[in-house]
């Protein structure tokens, strides 16, 4: 019987964030990508949940979480997720954070150890100075309010190559019409970070999981965004680490392959 998964809010001083919970057992947090939110674990939520308490949070300014007062740095996401951790009595917990979410994790294990069990890192993007400003462009372009409402198709078309069906697409495209209007928060934030990110990442000290999608790293490398041995920059700063590799994982692939993914990650929290 699939675990039934909640919705509840937790209160900030800059607003509050949605977060998704279910399942009993050892924590594990859930961080999605940008521009997503929590519904990305929507299919692997139930299935960990099977065998532990699993948590995804809609980062602040994305999804049904609050649009924050000020632009974020990742530092604040990992901040929140603490928050998160102190509201439901979590002393120590697994996470897995996907893209922009990975950062996050990263980040949450570099400045609070004491408060990370096992550290799941999915498709961490190596961009440079180039890839950073080309990310910004592209998606500074795609999501602005047009008159004549042709942003709404460009979306539906953006990632129509890879994401499979028509359901996830709309699924993808609601949690972009969210971020329309506002600053996307998060690019801003992983921008900055990600030209300091091996010196962070190399403070991690716990047990480490790191994801690649490779059909997601050629996509970035068509979009002209990052190079695929760009990924290695993870590995070399945290040697520890195992590597797991999908052949067909793309950008979607949380939502795509849930099972191939979840027990890679289940695997490795067990043992």
């Amino acid at each position: 019987m699939s675990q039934r998964i909640k919705r509840a809010f937790l209160d900030t001083e800059d607003g509050q964030i949605l977060y998704r919970i279910g399942g009993e057992g050892e924590p594990l947090l859930l961080l999605h990508m940008n521009p997503r939110s929590s519904d990305e674990f929507r299919e692997l939520m139930p299935i960990f949940a099977e065998n532990r308490l699993v948590i995804a949070m809609d980062l602040m300014g994305f999804g049904d979480s609050d649009k924050p007062p000020r632009m974020y740095t990742i530092a604040d996401y990992a901040k929140n997720a603490i928050a998160l951790f102190d509201e439901l009595g979590i002393k120590k917990a697994s996470i897995f954070g996907n893209h922009t979410g990975a950062f996050v994790a990263g980040e949450v294990a570099a400045a609070y150890p004491e408060r990370v069990e096992k550290l799941v890192l999915g498709n961490v993007p190596g961009f440079g100075e180039e890839g950073k400003a080309k990310l910004s462009q592209l998606l500074d372009a795609g999501f602005k309010i047009k008159e004549d409402g042709s942003h709404l198709m460009e979306r539906w078309l953006a990632r129509s190559r890879y994401v499979g069906s028509a359901e996830l697409n709309h699924r993808w495209v609601l949690d972009d019409l969210k971020c329309f209007g506002h600053p996307l928060y998060a690019i801003s934030a992983v921008g900055n970070y990600c030209l300091d990110a091996k010196a962070r990442l190399g403070l991690i000290k716990c047990p480490t999981l790191i994801l690649w999608g490779l059909d997601d790293v050629r996509e970035f490398e068509r979009l002209g965004l990052a190079k695929p041995e760009n990924r290695h920059f993870v590995s070399q700063a945290i040697p520890h680490g195992k590597v797991v590799e999908f052949e067909e994982g793309t950008i979607c692939m949380m939502n795509q392959m849930p099972e191939e993914v979840s027990k890679v990650v289940t695997d490795f929290l067990n043992n």
